[in-house]
């Protein structure tokens, strides 16, 4: 993904209209426009970062949902074209308390209000996203719309309608509309050698987690989610990588059709977030939808192979239901062999990473890329070098056996 969107400078934003923000329960929460007026509507989530707005909006796994963010202030270092971490802002709309005034910091190239409306986001600020926060966490996350300006002057029943009329996230197959439609090359820096390639399925990737990637010596080729195995294979790739990305992934078959190849043929694999669930869904376990998600820059995380406690970033209204009756700290038997949990939620014992013990493959639930913050995961990338390494050595073994 490129990161070299610049905003223009900053501009005065128009005078705020009224708006209101209308659950699908039923509870409405009344404030002020905040970036584009008009009317959005998908499902709620909060998310806890402190910081990082930037990043969080600019990120496909959002595609459809109304970002609520805990932290009061939003806003305060503006918006700059190196935080984008895809082409544009994905989130369906935002809910803010305080918005900033002005931003104030070196990096800023222009303010979030205008952002957004140039975007057409339409959001809603003045809102007491506390109190929103703990209905979202007693409820669990919901459909909710925000109506501004001339839509927010309709009755309250034809905005509930309007509300309870849109899609669920429960069975949305999404990863096709936030994925690239044509093959893209994320080469090493300049004066890194390519050590690998490697085969990246973009499910809405973000821009950060191919740099990583190349950073390492690896060519990355991000492709388009309907990509084929035979078409995977073509580029003669020493490793697969799925990314994150939105949706319910009950509903994709083909990527976990696509998994299953990569997994036959042997190739060493790792994924995050909506990889991580397919990984778990390709192994033959089944996934559930979390009440209200794990979503923020903070969210205590125990690897189960160093016995760490990490503090990671997340983005997920999905999870890997771990089969009844066995405990995460036991492995299971899959088609494919054994596989572990290893990583689990410390707030709520949710299974946050897959490692395979017979096949080349793992996964975790978080973003070990964590842009906006921070970076106790990033060590993950580098143990799936480890793992192109050893496929990679193997295969010299055998080609040298055979000559």
């Amino acid at each position: 993904m490129s990161q070299e969107t610049a905003y223009p400078a900053q501009q005065r934003a128009d005078l705020p209209q009224d708006a209101v923000l209308v659950l699908e329960d039923g509870r409405t929460f009344r404030g002020e426009s905040y970036g584009a007026v008009g009317r959005t509507v998908g499902e709620a989530v909060f998310a806890t970062a402190m910081t990082g707005y930037q990043e969080t909006f600019t990120d496909p796994s959002y595609h459809r949902q109304v970002i609520v963010m805990t932290a009061p202030h939003i806003g305060n270092t503006g918006v700059n074209g190196a935080d984008m971490e895809s082409q544009r802002i994905w989130a369906a709309g935002v809910v803010v308390r305080d918005p900033a005034l002005r931003p104030s910091n070196w990096r800023s190239q222009g303010d979030l209000g205008s952002a957004l409306a140039e975007a057409g986001v339409v959001g809603i600020s003045g809102v007491d996203t506390r109190a929103l926060t703990r209905h979202l966490r007693d409820r669990g996350a919901m459909r909710a719309g925000i109506f501004s300006g001339e839509d927010a002057r309709a009755t309250t029943d034809e905005l509930l309608e309007a509300v309870r009329t849109a899609p669920e996230m429960t069975g949305a197959a999404l990863a096709a509309e936030v994925s690239t439609t044509e093959t893209y090359v994320v080469s090493p820096p300049e004066g890194t050698p390519v050590r690998f390639t490697v085969a990246a399925l973009d499910l809405g990737v973000k821009g950060r987690t191919p740099a990583l990637l190349a950073k390492r010596g690896i060519a990355v080729h991000i492709m388009p989610a309907a990509t084929t195995f035979e078409e995977l294979m073509a580029i003669s790739p020493d490793g697969v990588f799925f990314s994150n990305g939105p949706g319910d992934p009950a509903s994709a078959d083909h990527e976990v059709g696509l998994l299953r190849q990569v997994l036959d043929a042997g190739l060493p694999f790792f994924g995050i977030c909506f990889g991580n669930q397919l990984l778990g869904r390709a192994l033959g376990l089944d996934t559930y939808k979390l009440v209200f998600g794990h979503r923020g820059i903070n969210q205590p995380v125990l690897d189960r192979t160093t016995g760490k406690v990490e503090v990671t970033s997340h983005n997920h209204g999905f999870a890997i239901a771990w089969p009844q009756g066995v405990p995460t700290s036991e492995p299971v038997q899959t088609p494919y062999g054994a596989v572990r949990c290893s990583h689990v939620a410390l707030n709520d014992d949710v299974v946050e990473g897959l490692a395979c013990e017979d096949v080349p493959a793992f996964s975790v639930q978080y973003h070990p890329e964590a842009a906006a913050g921070p970076h106790d995961a990033e060590y993950l990338f580098d143990r799936f070098v480890q793992s192109l390494t050893t496929y990679h050595d193997e295969r010299k073994k055998d080609a040298s056996a055979q000559a």
